[in-house]
């Protein structure tokens, strides 16, 4: 990668040339079918990048035109690729980044065979309630580091491992040092101390432990799941969230086959995570939430079925099948699900590797649903693509191809990142 300054512009500038593919995420804004192509990727291709966001995008050809139109000047800053891929950020939607303690011990039990049980939460619970602000704080900031040199550049983090109304206040409190999309978790499993009387803790959740997130969060989530709670107990969560002017999101259909998929569309849910067992009625409601045009990047109305492939590579549970999904017209996202216990990996690459490899995407699905899938399910309009107004958030390979993230698995791939138009 080679760079030449131009230092003067009143606002710093950066023309990026020798892209040799270029996914986009925006078909339309780079003369693209979306039907024939909803990734949008442009070959020998230029991206400038001004003021925090996408100014001008398309081929290297008509750059000098482009550039002039959209910046009046020559950029501050040029820098020449070489040829190698360039994607929007990941936008990794689902993760558990607020948490202390190591489940190592956990994790080669289930290796030796012991299947995954939600109550392995309780255990980072404990650890969590006992750390520190600024422990929590630096391993929270690790991991975030950890995901940005990884491509990820947004993501969500949530609550959940302090179960108590002073350290779920916490959690989201922290959280939002380091990120906007900010969940309440309030309801991810009962406590110990509320094992006898769930519904209490429920009544909890919904009161003084919602009245004192709701000012740090942006949604509510509650893991709907036998060993965590029941759907009735989970639509009160949700209900009052969303009283409270959170949006929805939920856990759901991990561990087996329930109605908390249903219950996400049915209250107009941003997403529903997990999703590895799916009836029919369940891939039909989450596809008939979308509008029929929702190829590309899809309005803001539906219900997006967030899939978590690093869950069942650790848990070594059956992987969500995307394809079923996808055929039936469902929008599907990836994300990470970084926690200690049942996904201790921050990387979206290998999300996407997983995804083509084990649940029938394409390598272009796969990569949409890393970018664009995970802005869907944030409801984000700014992020997960490429196109002038967006946010200037771009990751450059070490490859020639987007194809090398699922043939060259495992292999740090993440050439340079540029997160709000700086390069980190």
């Amino acid at each position: 990668m080679r760079e030449v300054e131009h230092p003067g512009g009143a606002h710093p500038a950066t023309l990026i040339l020798g892209i040799g593919e270029l996914t986009t995420n925006a078909p339309e804004a780079v003369g693209v079918d979306p039907v024939d192509d909803p990734t949008g990727v442009v070959r020998d291709a230029a991206l400038l990048l001004d003021g925090g966001r996408v100014a001008w995008v398309g081929p290297e050809s008509a750059c000098a035109d482009g550039v002039e139109q959209a910046l009046g000047r020559a950029p501050d800053r040029v820098v020449a690729v070489e040829g190698r891929a360039v994607l929007p950020g990941f936008v990794d939607s689902h993760t558990h980044l607020v948490f202390d303690g190591d489940r190592t011990a956990e994790f080669e039990a289930r290796m030796a065979g012991r299947p995954y049980a939600a109550g392995g939460i309780r255990a980072t619970v404990a650890a969590t309630r006992a750390a520190s602000d600024d422990a929590l704080r630096a391993n929270l900031r690790k991991h975030v580091d950890e995901a940005l040199t990884q491509g990820t550049t947004t993501l969500e983090v949530k609550s959940g491992y302090g179960l108590s109304v002073a350290d779920e206040e916490r959690a989201v409190r922290l959280a939002a040092e380091v990120t906007d999309e900010v969940t309440f978790l309030g309801a991810h499993v009962v406590p110990p101390e509320c094992a006898d009387d769930p519904d209490a803790y429920v009544d909890l959740v919904v009161g003084d432990m919602l009245a004192a997130c709701a000012p740090h969060a942006r949604w509510v989530d509650v893991f709907c799941e036998t060993g965590a709670f029941t759907p009735e107990q989970s639509q009160r969560v949700l209900e009052a969230g969303a009283a409270a002017g959170l949006g929805v999101r939920l856990h759901a259909s991990q561990l087996g086959p329930g109605e908390g998929v249903r219950l996400a569309v049915d209250l107009g849910a941003a997403a529903v995570d997990h999703c590895t067992y799916l009836s029919d009625d369940d891939v039909a409601a989450l596809a008939g939430s979308w509008s029929s045009d929702g190829a590309s990047r899809p309005a803001a109305h539906g219900t997006v079925a967030t899939l978590l492939p690093g869950v069942e590579f650790s848990t070594r549970q059956p992987y969500p099948d995307a394809r079923r999904l996808l055929d039936a017209g469902a929008v599907v996202a990836l994300a990470s699900d970084c926690n200690p216990g049942s996904s201790y990996t921050s990387s979206m690459p290998l999300m996407v590797a997983l995804a083509v490899r084990e649940m029938g995407m394409t390598v272009p699905e796969a990569v949409w649903a890393a970018s664009a899938g995970g802005a869907a399910a944030l409801r984000r309009e700014d992020v997960g693509h490429l196109a002038p107004g967006a946010r200037a958030d771009a990751v450059v390979l070490d490859a020639p191809s987007r194809t090398h993230l699922a043939y060259r698995p495992g292999v740090p791939l993440v050439h340079a990142v540029w997160q709000g138009g700086r390069q980190v």
